[in-house]
């Protein structure tokens, strides 16, 4: 009997900047998307905060690239995997 291991990780993955790091084990991440509308076919930019679990202790300014988790708090639902960019 051979056992399956799991390779992918569950969620969805973003990618998104830190605009504040003012929580304890926290922060807001800014992710910027694109899409176009259904009925005038013009390109709407649209922006959305989440909250995320600092765990690898960003800063204001980095990219980070964060998952969605199963609820840490009323508000935290990402946590972070790893640090692009500054």
């Amino acid at each position: 009997m051979t056992t399956k291991i799991k390779t992918t990780t569950p969620g969805k993955t973003f990618t998104g900047i830190v605009v504040s790091d003012k929580m304890q084990r926290t922060i807001v991440v800014k992710m910027d998307y694109k899409f176009q509308h259904p009925l005038y076919k013009k390109i709407v930019k649209r922006t959305k905060k989440i909250y995320v679990d600092n765990n690898l202790n960003a800063k204001i300014g980095d990219t980070i690239k964060a998952r969605e988790v199963k609820p840490i708090s009323h508000l935290k639902r990402f946590t972070t995997l790893s640090i692009v960019g500054n």
